[in-house]
């Protein structure tokens, strides 16, 4: 937990006892993890955790009249979407130990990178004069935590649609399909989206499932991933200036083509992959799915 130097007194960390982070899903509880390898934008996250505040410790702890009023909160941030919201806000008041369950769902479609989880006590109101060096402003931080679960790692994210593919211009009897914009410089949640056929019902359950995939529903996210992942580098391989010297802007398509290769492909250079798939692009396909490790357990 984190420690902020702020010019009033604090209680002490004891004075709040938080349980970790949990994940729900399909109504059973697990550890919140370093990271979801098979999350996607279709997925939201259903997040809980427990925390026992000592409501006398606190304001004594910081120096505050009994009947000051406090609220504990949790507030996400993304790094994907740079969105920022808040998982629940419970207001605290009276006296005694208050246990407070904080549950909240988060939609994918607003997720994406990192996913902080900040955990904050904070003064709602003092409701009478306190003296110098104690917290008297509406939203001071009195105790805070911070938890963080990486959503994007290895395989490439971006948000994703279910659609009707009869209804559109794409073959009728097609899984899915990858759109992915020509302006390497445009920002890579704007430029990429994966539209998965509803009529398929194999890969709809595949998605459905991603948090808790059966065998089945894993060999269609590897399929998944390794058609996208070749597309998105033949894609970035047609563009002239995708080359080994440019310098993309963060969180850009090209950004992120550019950790994709090299996730793909360390210590190769991108003028000689080029090279290579022009010389022999079946060859130059089955490294990509070799690259890819489709199939393969983690």
């Amino acid at each position: 937990m984190s420690r902020l130097a702020l010019p009033y007194r604090v209680p002490p960390a004891s004075a709040v006892e938080a349980e970790e982070w949990q994940l729900v899903v399909e109504g059973e509880n697990t550890p919140l993890p370093e990271a979801i390898g098979d999350w996607d934008y279709q997925m939201d996250l259903e997040l809980q955790r427990t925390v026992r505040v000592d409501l006398p410790r606190i304001r004594s702890g910081a120096g505050l009249p009994d009947g000051a009023r406090l609220t504990l909160a949790a507030v996400w941030t993304a790094t994907g979407s740079n969105l920022r919201g808040a998982v629940q806000r419970v207001p605290l008041s009276g006296d005694g130990v208050r246990t407070v369950e904080l549950r909240g769902r988060l939609r994918g479609a607003e997720l994406g990178g990192v996913l902080t989880l900040d955990t904050v006590l904070v003064l709602s109101r003092v409701g009478s004069t306190v003296p110098p060096f104690t917290a008297q402003r509406h939203g001071a931080l009195l105790w805070n935590d911070q938890s963080a679960l990486r959503l994007q790692g290895d395989a490439p994210q971006f948000p994703m649609s279910v659609v009707d593919f009869a209804r559109t211009s794409f073959p009728d009897n097609a899984a899915w399909h990858l759109q992915i914009g020509s302006k390497l410089s445009a920002a890579a949640m704007g430029s990429l989206l994966l539209l998965v056929n509803e009529q398929n019902e194999t890969v709809t359950e595949a998605f459905k499932n991603a948090a808790k995939p059966r065998p089945l529903d894993r060999a269609v996210l590897s399929t998944v991933y390794a058609d996208c992942a070749r597309v998105m580098v033949e894609h970035a391989l047609s563009q002239e200036e995708f080359v080994d010297e440019a310098d993309f802007p963060a969180d850009s398509l090209g950004a992120t083509l550019s950790n994709l290769f090299h996730q793909l492909f360390p210590g190769s250079t991108i003028h000689d992959l080029r090279l290579r798939r022009d010389s022999s692009p079946s060859l130059f396909t089955t490294e990509v799915q070799a690259a890819t490790g489709i199939f393969q357990e983690g």
